[in-house]
């Protein structure tokens, strides 16, 4: 079977992408030229250059592919242009599934975000807990609930084939850029976190996203949406596990959040001259009053989904990240 996925060269992508070599499909990757491609050094996986806002370059990539995992997204808490990432999040989807229609593709995975879907306080979300545009915060958060929305669209409308899933906060190896939520850990083993924020995360190895979405291709229903989670822990939780890994002693203060906002505000003020990503963000310290707790129960009964415990995922991104230098 001929599999198209883009995003292969990122964290979760590459996850996948390994996965799909070893149920034997032949998979062809969307590579954006000039990428950092160390993320796909040694498999056997056909390259072809495009770029998600090249609609030509989508059409060629998907024609005769009977499958597609769409997982690339621009995945930042903070962007100085939120248009770029309307375009890449929400407007390359609907362009990319409308050229998988044409191409008459049998089956789509569509890789969505919890951050997506609505929140449970004091308790945990699931796949029907009700969120609106308007609970979405900060631009990553909005692109993504309405990219979601429009392959929702494409399917009730139009008849895509597609599953959606909504991944979790993935931790793990080959977390090269890294991610907001690689950052932390890195930051954390290296000691680069002294105080925490009363918030939770729900915590996933990076290969057990991979494994449910295989999963939710051989198994999920049409239209249907699966969070692919694994752990909920606060950050003092996650923070003192990480300390136990690396040896170091846990952070004891904790902030207040309000304390952090204008701390927040000034690094985005120097991020604006810099062009580096701040530390800290407003939008992040905003959704950091709300833990992110959900349940992978739905894929679990519908999909057979079996996520490995949090800790087994730190231990193996800390070892990653140590042994390519990100520790210092």
């Amino acid at each position: 079977m001929t599999i198209l996925i883009t995003g292969a060269t990122g964290f979760i992508g590459s996850a996948v992408a390994r996965r799909l070599l070893a149920a034997g499909a032949d998979v062809t990757a969307l590579v954006r030229p000039g990428t950092d491609r160390r993320n796909l050094e040694g498999l056997p996986v056909r390259r072809v250059e495009g770029d998600l806002l090249d609609p030509a370059s989508l059409a060629r990539a998907v024609k005769g592919c009977e499958a597609l995992f769409h997982v690339a997204a621009d995945y930042r808490l903070w962007v100085p242009d939120p248009v770029a990432m309307h375009r890449a999040n929400v407007d390359a989807t609907r362009t990319l599934m409308t050229a998988a229609l044409e191409a008459g593709v049998r089956r789509v995975v569509y890789t969505s975000s919890v951050a997506v879907l609505g929140l449970v306080p004091g308790g945990v979300a699931d796949e029907t807990t009700p969120a609106g545009l308007d609970d979405m915060i900060g631009t990553y958060k909005r692109s993504k609930f309405l990219a979601e929305a429009e392959v929702r669209r494409l399917v009730e409308e139009q008849g895509l084939p597609a599953v959606i899933v909504n991944p979790s906060a993935p931790i793990g190896p080959r977390d090269v850029k890294p991610t907001p939520t690689g950052r932390m850990v890195v930051d954390a083993a290296a000691g680069r976190m002294p105080a925490y924020v009363d918030t939770g995360l729900n915590v996933v190895h990076v290969d057990d996203v991979a494994e449910g979405q295989w999963l939710a291709f051989e198994r999920g229903r049409v239209g249907e949406r699966y969070i692919l989670g694994g752990e909920n822990l606060t950050l003092r939780e996650i923070l003192g596990r990480i300390a136990t890994i690396v040896g170091r002693p846990p952070p004891r203060v904790r902030l207040p959040h309000d304390l952090i906002i204008p701390i927040a505000r000034a690094a985005e003020l120097v991020a604006r001259v810099t062009g580096k990503e701040p530390f800290a963000t407003v939008d992040g310290v905003r959704m950091a009053k709300k833990r992110m707790f959900f349940t992978s129960a739905k894929a679990e009964h519908e999909l057979g989904y079996r996520p490995r415990p949090a800790t087994a995922a730190l231990e193996e991104a800390i070892a990653w990240f140590r042994g390519n230098g990100y520790l210092g």
